[in-house]
């Protein structure tokens, strides 16, 4: 048996970027691994066939770790090669979008507190008002002689 240790990181590394995984600059900023449908049916199919000592290489040989082979292979029963499939992320908004975004919430607030804070006027005028005509209905009724 020959040690994976003896062997250059370039050798250990070359398959997972054999064109199942998307080739990234190093230099640049680091981004998620993509695995396409057919590395990810190929490294469960590997993997599901590896003696029960051999898996755990199959693993460091691609980089991966066994939360991904499960992970695919639910998918794979799940729904054949569509569940392996890397889900696309919607891109990001602008910044200015996401401004504008808070800004239209903010301003929503403000518009149903100022509604509210109307309403709470427009009844404490109405409140004192009342008020203002039982003070009066007191001040001029004679007292009772009883």
């Amino acid at each position: 048996m020959f040690s994976l240790m003896s062997l250059p990181s370039a050798v250990l590394s070359g398959r997972a970027h054999d064109g199942g995984v998307a080739d990234v600059d190093p230099a640049g900023r680091p981004r998620r691994r993509r695995f396409s449908a057919e590395y990810k049916a190929a490294i469960v199919a590997e993997y599901d066939a590896a003696p029960d000592g051999l898996k755990g290489s199959v693993l460091r040989r691609e980089g991966l770790y066994s939360s991904h082979v499960t992970e695919w292979r639910k998918a794979r029963d799940a729904g054949a090669l569509d569940g392996l499939e890397t889900q696309v992320r919607r891109p990001r908004r602008h910044p200015a979008e996401v401004e504008l975004a808070k800004l239209r919430a903010r301003h929503a607030r403000v518009e149903a507190e100022l509604v509210r804070t109307r309403a709470a006027l427009d009844l404490m005028g109405k409140a004192s008002a009342l008020l203002e005509l039982l003070a009066e209905s007191a001040d001029t009724d004679p007292p009772s002689t009883r």
